[in-house]
C-alpha cells in the first residue's frame, strides 16, 4: 500500500488528475495505434501484391507528399481555428479511408479490380491519409498546451511522447500478429475499431477557441512568422534537423518485410516479433523516463541516443540471425525513445502558446517528412543497391548525420531544460 501512495504522489504523475487531459491522451494512443498498424498492414499487403522493396517505399512517398506539402498551411488553419472540431473532423475522415482500405482487402475486391487496381487504389487512400496527417499530427500538440498548466508541460510531454511511442511500437507489433493470425482484412477491421474508439474519447474534449483571430494577418504572413521562429531558435531547429537526416537515412524498419520473408525466413510471425522488438525498446524506455525524468545534459544525450540508433540500424542489416537483428531493433527503439521525448521536449517548452499550430506544424512536416521520405528513400536504396547494402549505408550516414552535428550545431549539444 506504501509504495502504492508513493507512486500516486510522484510528481510525474500529477499532471494525470487532470481529467481531459487523460482523455487527450487515451484518445491520441487509440488512434495513433490505429495509424501504425495501418502503416505496417499496407507495407506487408504492397509488398504481397507486387513483391517489390521498392513498392513498400512508394508507399511513405504517396504520403508525405501532401503531409509536407500542406503542413505549413495546416498550421495556420489550426491556429485561427477551433482546435477540438477540427482535429474530431481529421479523425473521421481517417476513419473513413480504412473503411475503403477494408473494402479493397476483401476477395470480391480482388477478384473485381485485380493486384495493380487494388496497389494503385492503396497508394490513392495513403495520399488521402497524409492530407489528414498534415492537421491531425500538429493538433495533438496544440491541444496538450491548451489543457495542461504550463508549469505541468515538461512533465505532460514526457507522457504525451511516451503515448504516442506506446502506440506506435505497439500499432506496428500488433499489426504484424493480427497479419499472421486473421489476415489483412481482419486486422483492417481492429483498426477501424481502435480509431472509432479513440474518437469517443477525443470527443468529450473541451472546445479549444483559437488565440489568433483570422484576418489578423494573412495566411503566408503568418507562415513565415512559424518558420522564423523555427529557423532563429537553434535548439529547435538542430532538434528537427536532426530527427530529419537521421531517421531519412536510418528508415531501415520500412524493410523489415523484406527481412521476414526472404532473408531470415521468419514469415508473418517473425515480422510481428520483429516490428515488435522496437516497440518494446520504445515502452522500456517510456516507463523508465515517466519515473526518472532527464535531469540534464538533453542535448548531449540526444545526439548519443540518435547516432546509438544508427550503429543499431548497420548491425540489423548485417545480421543474419533473427535473436540478433530482434535484439538490435530493441535497442534502437529504446534509443528512438529517448530521442522522441527529448526532441518533444524541446519543442514544446520553447513555443510560445500563440504560434504553436505553425512550430507543431514545421515539426510535422519534419517528423513526416524523415519517416515517410526514409521509406520511401530505403525502397530507393535497395532498389539500387540491394535490401542488406542500403540498410548498412542508412545505418552509417545516420552516425556521420549525428557526427556533423556535434561540430556544426553547439547550442543544440549544450541543450538543457
Amino acid at each position: 500500500m506504501a509504495s502504492t501512495n508513493t507512486l500516486k504522489n510522484h510528481p510525474s504523475f500529477a499532471v494525470l488528475r487532470i481529467r481531459e487531459f487523460r482523455h487527450l491522451l487515451a484518445g491520441r494512443f487509440l488512434f495513433i495505434m490505429g495509424l501504425r498498424m495501418l502503416g505496417t498492414v499496407t507495407g506487408w499487403w504492397i509488398y504481397e501484391l507486387t513483391n517489390d522493396p521498392f513498392a513498400i517505399g512508394l508507399i511513405g512517398l504517396a504520403e508525405v507528399i501532401p503531409a509536407v506539402s500542406l503542413a505549413l498551411y495546416a498550421g495556420y488553419v489550426i491556429d485561427i481555428s477551433e482546435k477540438r472540431k477540427l482535429l474530431l473532423r481529421g479523425i473521421g475522415f481517417y476513419f473513413l479511408s480504412a473503411l475503403v482500405l477494408l473494402l479493397l482487402s476483401t476477395p470480391f475486391s480482388l477478384i473485381k479490380l485485380g493486384e495493380n487496381w487494388i496497389a494503385f487504389c492503396i497508394y490513392g487512400i495513403i495520399f488521402c491519409t497524409g492530407i489528414i496527417r498534415a492537421f491531425t499530427g500538429p493538433l495533438f500538440g496544440t491541444m496538450l498546451a491548451a489543457i495542461v498548466p504550463k508549469e505541468q508541460l515538461q512533465s505532460a510531454t514526457t507522457w504525451n511522447q511516451g503515448i504516442w511511442l506506446s502506440a506506435s511500437v505497439t500499432g506496428h507489433a500488433t499489426a504484424g500478429f493480427l497479419i499472421a493470425g486473421i489476415g489483412n482484412t481482419g486486422a483492417l477491421s481492429i483498426i477501424i475499431s481502435f480509431v472509432a474508439t479513440g474518437f469517443l474519447f477525443l470527443f468529450q474534449l473541451k472546445a479549444k477557441p483559437a488565440l489568433n483571430k483570422k484576418g489578423e494577418k494573412t495566411g503566408w504572413e503568418s507562415v513565415k512568422e512559424g518558420l522564423s521562429f523555427v529557423f532563429k531558435t537553434k535548439e529547435v531547429l538542430g532538434a528537427l534537423s536532426l530527427d530529419l537526416f537521421a531517421v531519412f537515412f536510418g528508415g531501415a524498419v520500412a524493410m523489415v518485410p523484406v527481412f521476414a520473408r526472404d532473408i531470415l525466413a521468419v514469415g508473418p510471425i517473425g515480422f510481428g516479433w520483429l516490428n515488435a522488438a522496437t516497440d518494446i525498446g520504445a515502452i522500456c524506455i517510456i516507463i523508465w523516463s515517466t519515473l526518472f525524468p532527464l535531469k540534464t545534459n538533453q542535448g548531449k544525450i540526444l545526439l548519443w541516443a540518435v547516432g546509438g540508433f544508427g550503429a543499431c540500424i548497420i548491425v540489423f542489416g548485417l545480421s543474419k540471425l533473427f535473436w540478433l537483428s530482434f535484439f538490435a531493433l530493441l535497442i534502437s527503439g529504446i534509443l528512438d525513445g529517448i530521442s522522441v521525448i527529448i526532441r518533444g521536449t524541446i519543442v514544446q517548452m520553447k513555443t510560445p502558446d500563440h504560434m504553436r499550430g505553425r512550430v507543431m506544424s514545421v515539426n510535422s512536416m519534419f517528423i513526416n517528412s524523415s519517416n515517410e521520405l526514409g521509406q520511401f528513400e530505403s525502397g530507393l536504396a535497395a532498389k539500387i543497391m540491394g535490401v542488406i547494402p542500403s540498410v548498412i549505408f542508412g545505418g552509417s550516414m545516420t552516425i556521420l548525420v549525428v557526427i556533423a552535428t556535434w561540430f556544426k550545431a553547439p547550442a543544440l549539444r549544450k541543450m538543457k531544460y
